[in-house]
């Protein structure tokens, strides 16, 4: 992917982020621990095996226990919002998913980090609706562990 770790794209307002489609920044590594995968469990009450046992996990399809597909996504705020500084914003607002696809599983103590692609920029009546690509990669791994289209609003100040 393009972009080197620590990149931020910015812009001067919600406006500007139009002239902002089609570049790249990718964030910092992030550690997904056992402990937060638990939690995770706790709060969604899922407790299946492959995230909790790391006995039965270790002898199953991923050799270790792995983070929820959901908990993966959750962590896109994390990850992924310091990618896009916009000036002269009141505030940020997640508008959706266009498309969600899982394509790797997040071993327990892996590393993951996002890599934030803009592709568009829509002027609506509230702001200014952006849609990003965003990926989040595995550390060592040959394929990600998530491609989500995301959806944001920018609501501009004043």
């Amino acid at each position: 992917m393009s972009g080197a770790e620590g990149d931020v794209i910015t812009v001067e307002s919600p406006a500007a982020l139009a002239d902002a489609v089609g570049r790249t920044a990718t964030g910092e590594w992030f550690e997904v621990t056992q402990e937060r995968i638990a939690a995770f469990a706790d709060a969604t009450e899922d407790h299946q095996w492959i995230h909790l046992d790391a006995e039965k996990a270790a002898a199953g399809p991923f050799g270790s226990t792995v983070a929820h597909g959901y908990l993966t996504l959750s962590l896109l705020p994390h990850l992924a919002a310091s990618l896009v500084a916009v000036g002269g914003t009141a505030m940020v607002m997640n508008y959706g998913l266009d498309r969600l696809r899982f394509l790797s599983p997040v071993p327990a103590g892996s590393r993951v980090r996002a890599v934030t692609e803009i592709l568009s920029a829509e002027p609506t009546s509230n702001g200014v609706r952006l849609a990003s690509k965003v990926t989040v990669e595995i550390e060592g791994a040959g394929k990600p562990a998530l491609v989500a289209h995301t959806l944001s609003l920018y609501v501009p100040e004043g």
